[in-house]
């Protein structure tokens, strides 16, 4: 399991990020202060704070694959 932050500030990032981490098997939750969503659902992400950078948890044991497919969208 790893946590990054990252950053969907728009609705064409919200939308490619759903597909690139919809291509995964693993889970992933989105968390945005008390609330905890599937990061795979496009619904549930608009239900969040865009404006702010949201964790980003990663439930795989390839996450260093993953990482790099999403790092357009990872905040440092």
């Amino acid at each position: 399991m790893k946590t990054v932050k990252i950053s969907l500030n728009s609705i064409d990032k919200v939308k490619s990020f759903v597909n690139v981490i919809s291509q995964f098997d693993s889970d992933f939750d989105l968390i945005s202060g008390r609330y905890v969503i599937d990061a795979k659902s496009i619904m549930g992400i608009f239900s969040l704070d865009l404006a702010q950078d949201i964790d980003l948890t990663i439930h795989a044991d390839n996450d260093a694959e993953i990482t790099e497919a999403l790092k357009e969208y990872i905040v440092d």
